[in-house]
Parts: C-alpha cells; structure tokens; sequence
C-alpha cells in the first residue's frame, strides 16, 4: 500500500469552513487511507498549539504546531501537501511561500482575490512545478459527472443553449442585506469574496466543465441592497451597518467556444420564501434537455441537486454522501493522480470569465475572451 500523503494544514482553526466540512472530509475513514494530517498552521502559537492537540487527540498521531509564516509548514520534511484555506484577502499572502518551498498545494476558491492575484500564484506555481488543487469541488460531484456523461455521450444531441438562474437567499447571512459578525469582509468588493466571486463563480465552474468555455461575455448588475446589516451569530442585529460596494443581482449571457449561448440570472438578498427556487439550469440540446433544480442551495459545490433528462427524474448513485462526499471525491481525484479535479488552471480560466463580466459592466460592452 502506498504511503499516505502527509499534509499541513493552514488555517485550521476551531469554527469556520475549513473544520466543519473541509477537514472532516479529508478524515473520513476512507480518505484517511491516503492521507495523514501532520502539521497544522493558524496566525499564533496558542491557537496553533489548540489545533494541534485537538486534532491529533481526534486523528490518533501526533500533529505537529506552527505559526505565522507559512513557509514553515511547507518545509516540514513529513509535508507532502500543504492545505490553505483562508479568506480570500489572504490567499496571495499564504501560497506564495508554500510554493517558494517547492510544496504541492491546496488552495481554497477564489484563489486570490482576483484575476491578478490568481495569474501570480498560477505564474508561481508553474515556475516551481508544483502541483495544485483548487477548491471548485463541484465537478467532482456525482450530479455533475452524471450532466457531463450525458451531455458528452449525446443524450441531448447538440448543446445549442444553456440556462442558470440562481438565488442565494438573505438567511444565508453572507452578503446584503443582512451579514453575519464572521463574514462582513464579503461587503467589501476589494476583499474578493463577492457574490460575483463566489457564488457565481463556484456555479461557473461546472457550467464550463460540462459546456466548455465563453468566447464572449456581456453583463448586466444592479445593487438592489445597498446597506447591510450586521447581526451576531443568534441573528440579532448588533447595531453596525455597512455600506455595499458590489452588486447583488447580475444578468449575464455570452457565446460559448462551441457557438452554444449561455445566459445567467442571478440574485442575492430575498428572503427564503416557500417554493422560491434557488437553482434551476437548464441545458438544451437538438434533441433533449437535461433540467437542474433545487429548493434549498445553489451551491452544487455542497449540495446535489435533482436531476432530470427530457423531462424524467435521473437517479444519480453517491448523491446521498452529501457535501463530504462531494469534497471527498476530489481528495480521492488528487490522491489517486485522476486528472479530475480542478488545478491553478482552471482557476484562472474561471477568474478570466469574471474579470470579463466586470470589464463588461464598467465599459458597457460586449467582452471578447
């Protein structure tokens, strides 16, 4: 049996997503067969020190502690893989030095807060031969691969036209008009953690995946909320209110590379009415369609979406494992060297597409990609 990959971990602290679904993903059992948590990295040595104990009580091996620097981490001898996940504001910051140390990396979406950021690290990555994994785990989905093999094997016949409206609803507490105390770095645009960056553009990865990629982009945004108020982690309102520098509603359309015509409605900010739908794509061929829906999450990065083909509901195996399953599959991809899941590149490739829908939006203009 091979040995497992040793991996540092930046930014494992107590709350937030890297330890409720990123971390427990890479520790189920299953996965643990290919990797072992060596070292974690947090911003001081108590809350480094914290994380260690924990999660080596948890793993059952010792976990070594580091701080500041991410550099160190990524010279520790044991660490094959070193696992960033921060805000995005910090993304430049902590995978610059992990890939001067010459360290396969993982880096969490948006990979920098922008197009620059991401051209830097991708630029970085490349110099040193490293190899990357992104965190746009929606490809590596069941519902996705299932969408993909049936577009690929012809079910519809030719793609001619492709379909996204989606919706993020207010009690998601991630942009305005309410924001949670743990996420108000969202309302400022030049952080990188917009709803353009990240909910559409988690959405735009699997789009691209089945479709293939934009040759023009024209969009469309309006602010419908332009405060926020902010409200603690019981959803009370704790009195600050914050001005929005970004969009919430956008509508964008463009060509595909394969002459297909996409069109995206999105939104942020209603309430979660009943039988308000937040995902609904549709994907029409010369001879079918493929229909994705859901009532609950538009994020198919985390969630599994229904499914049907010309009408009739598709029963998809592995949708049942939920987001550890969908999170846990891309591990799976990049330990067993399965070109599947998503790398530097393909974040780039996605951050082209927004950098066109905001050039679009301050020209007033058809972009060419």
């Amino acid at each position: 049996m091979p040995s497992r990959i040793g991996v540092g971990f930046v930014g494992l602290f107590a709350t937030g997503w890297a330890s409720t679904n990123l971390a427990p993903a890479l520790f189920q059992p299953s996965i643990q067969t290919k990797y072992k948590l060596v070292a974690v990295s947090t911003t001081n040595a108590t809350s480094a020190k914290a994380a260690a104990e924990k999660y080596a009580a948890q793993l059952g091996n010792d976990v070594k502690a580091y701080h500041g620097d991410s550099g160190l981490i990524a010279s520790d001898p044991d660490v094959g893989l070193v696992v960033v996940s921060m805000k995005p504001q910090y993304h430049r910051g902590a995978i610059l030095p992990v890939i001067a140390q010459k360290s396969n990396f993982f880096l969490d979406w948006p990979a920098g807060r922008n197009l620059e950021e991401t051209l830097e690290i991708q630029a970085a990555a490349h110099r040193q031969g490293v190899k990357s994994i992104i965190g746009l785990q929606a490809r590596n989905s069941p519902v996705i691969r299932k969408i993909k093999q049936l577009v690929d094997s012809g079910a519809i016949g030719t793609v001619r036209s492709t379909t996204m409206i989606g919706f993020v609803a207010r009690e998601s507490n991630l942009w305005p008009p309410v924001v949670g105390e743990g996420s108000v770095y969202t309302v400022d645009s030049t952080n990188g953690a917009t709803a353009l960056s990240i909910s559409i553009g988690h959405q735009l990865d699997p789009l691209t995946f089945i479709l293939g990629e934009f040759s023009t982009v024209n969009a469309t945004a309006t602010t419908i909320y332009p405060t926020a108020t902010v409200v603690s982690d019981d959803g009370k309102p704790t009195g600050q209110t914050l001005a929005a520098t970004t969009a919430d509603h956008y509508a964008i359309s463009g060509l595909l590379k394969s002459g297909a015509l996409a069109s995206i409605t999105w939104r942020t900010g209603y309430k979660n009415t009943p039988g308000r739908r937040h995902l609904l794509w549709e994907i029409d061929g010369e001879e079918g369609s493929i229909r994705v829906e859901s009532d609950h999450s538009v994020f198919m990065n985390i969630s599994s979406p229904t499914v049907y083909l010309n009408g009739e509901k598709v029963d998809i195996a592995g949708v049942e494992t939920g987001v550890l399953g969908i999170l846990g599959a891309a591990w799976d991809a990049y330990a067993d060297g399965d070109q599947s899941y998503a790398t530097i590149d393909d974040a780039v490739k996605n951050h082209r597409i927004l950098d066109a829908v905001n050039r679009s939006l301050a020209q007033g203009r058809t972009i060419v990609l």
